[in-house]
């Protein structure tokens, strides 16, 4: 009876416990009201236009008609799984987006880093507000206006060719040669990209004690010492969080879809089409909804795959990941 009477007892307190972080939970919220106010937009967001929407996945099991149900009408297995796993054209179209995306990787993310870090260095205000105004503005140019200035400069009657023509060389058609369409992917977002993609490095830079320099200095470290023993392995974690997301995206879309559809043409499928225009095409273009909901399905199960394993390596190697 004792040992019950204890049980009850703990379980009582338990419950208490549980009851008072409750309430202080809800006295959190009615003090701080304003602030879960504008969880309350991207909540609905998500739920709606991220989350719901996740059911029309069924449909890469079921065959699809126009005007049948939005769940499809007929079970078909894996009939559309096996089908573009037999098409060349997919294997393009996934090779690729591995292509581009490894390639704008490689280029931009050090670029980005090496661009904060030199941002940083920079003691003038005036001019280092002038840098980064100049850097951050392509990133809110629209992308229909990036890929028709794209278009213009690279055009046969462009400002490129008549530099060329003026140096003695022949004219080059950018936009309709295969080989030429990497360059101009990873050049243009470059661009656009670069200075926005320092704002999460400069953030974090600005968090390090300048104490930490000082006493650097003090102990006869060079100027280059510091950038490699204080700076980089204080924004670590940030590098290596950016990383991850970066990786973990190599398969998808992210913001290249708008990009390539704009620039690519029938004669650059060869190494522009990825994975989100061919997608594009099979469903929109041809109907074949279900087709295109398998290989979709397929991409974001690959995203995950990649982002996992680049958490367990970070994780295991800098002590730093998503979770």
């Amino acid at each position: 009876m004792n040992h019950k009477g204890v049980r009850k007892e703990k379980l009582a307190a338990s419950d208490i416990a549980m009851l008072g972080k409750k309430e202080k939970l809800s006295t959190h919220i009615a003090k701080n009201w304003q602030l879960y106010a504008f969880l309350v937009i991207p909540i609905i967001y998500y739920i709606v236009l991220r989350y719901i929407p996740m059911a029309g996945n069924v449909i890469a099991f079921r065959r699809y008609r126009a005007g049948s149900s939005i769940f499809g009408d007929e079970w078909s297995g894996l009939k559309y799984f096996r089908q573009f796993w037999r098409d060349g054209s997919y294997w393009r179209a996934f090779r690729n987006t591995l292509t581009l995306n490894i390639s704008y990787l490689a280029f931009r993310f050090p670029m980005t880093l090496i661009f904060a870090l030199l941002l940083n260095e920079i003691k003038n205000v005036r001019w280092k507000k002038l840098v980064q105004t100049v850097s951050y503005l392509p990133h809110f140019i629209s992308m229909v206006i990036i890929a028709g200035m794209v278009r213009e400069l690279l055009s046969s009657n462009g400002p490129i060719n008549h530099m060329l023509v003026a140096l003695g060389m022949d004219k080059i058609s950018f936009i309709a040669l295969p080989e030429w369409f990497p360059t101009i992917f990873v050049g243009s977002g470059l661009w656009q990209g670069l200075g926005w993609g320092t704002i999460l490095y400069l953030a974090a830079m600005a968090n390090i004690s300048p104490n930490l320099y000082e006493a650097a200095e003090v102990d006869g470290a060079s100027h280059f010492q510091r950038v490699m023993h204080i700076t980089i392995p204080s924004i670590m974690p940030t590098i290596a969080t950016l990383l991850i997301l970066d990786i973990g995206g190599l398969v998808g879309s992210g913001g290249s879809f708008e990009k390539v559809f704009l620039l690519y043409n029938p004669m650059t499928y060869e190494t522009a089409d990825i994975v989100s225009t061919y997608v594009f095409r099979m469903g929109l273009g041809s109907g074949n909804y279900s087709y295109a909901t398998a290989v979709g399905l397929f991409e974001g199960i690959i995203n995950l795959v990649l982002l996992t394993l680049a958490n367990m390596i970070s994780s295991r190697l800098t002590d730093n990941g998503l979770w």
